[in-house]
């Protein structure tokens, strides 16, 4: 199974692509999908729209993860992420109905074993599972593996994270 993992942003939507076969995973790719700051909000939605959509295209994934949005301060910014999450939404659903979510608490719990983990153990446990050389920078994209392996762990329980 082809499984795409995505961390929402504006700035900066990281992704990861692997392939998970009965316990055994297969990085594919992983990268990043970054817009100018200075650049108006409608242009900056449409890119993450198209750049999510050539990924769809590009690597056929038979399901996608995202990171569940978290706020604890910044309304602005929140409002910010959740249009870009929005548009990186409406390019999944335009080719496949099988889109799933998980907290920042269930992607720790799933990759590490402990839903308290820091980042860098999440990033860690990323590069352990899939063999890696070395840690996938940026952050964005390290966290989007991470929702990649989850979905890939939670295969028995998938229906309950699936996005109504």
């Amino acid at each position: 199974m082809r499984i795409l993992g995505i961390d929402p942003g504006l700035a900066t939507l990281g992704y990861g692509v692997i392939e998970a076969d009965r316990g055994k995973y297969r990085l594919i790719q992983y990268g990043t999908i970054t817009t100018p700051p200075r650049q108006p909000m409608p242009l900056r939605l449409r890119a993450i729209s198209q750049g999510v959509g050539q990924l769809m295209e590009i690597y056929h994934p038979d399901e996608v993860a995202f990171e569940e949005l978290f706020f604890s301060k910044n309304i602005t910014t929140g409002m910010a992420v959740s249009a870009a999450r929005g548009v990186a939404l409406v390019a999944v659903v335009e080719r496949t109905e099988n889109i799933y979510e998980y907290t920042p608490m269930q992607i720790k719990q799933a990759v590490t074993g402990y839903g308290g983990a820091d980042k860098h153990q999440v990033q860690h446990m990323v590069k352990l599972l899939l063999h890696m050389q070395e840690i996938a920078r940026p952050d964005d994209a390290a966290d989007a593996i991470a929702v990649a392996l989850t979905h890939a762990n939670c295969q028995h329980a998938k229906e309950l994270y699936r996005i109504q």
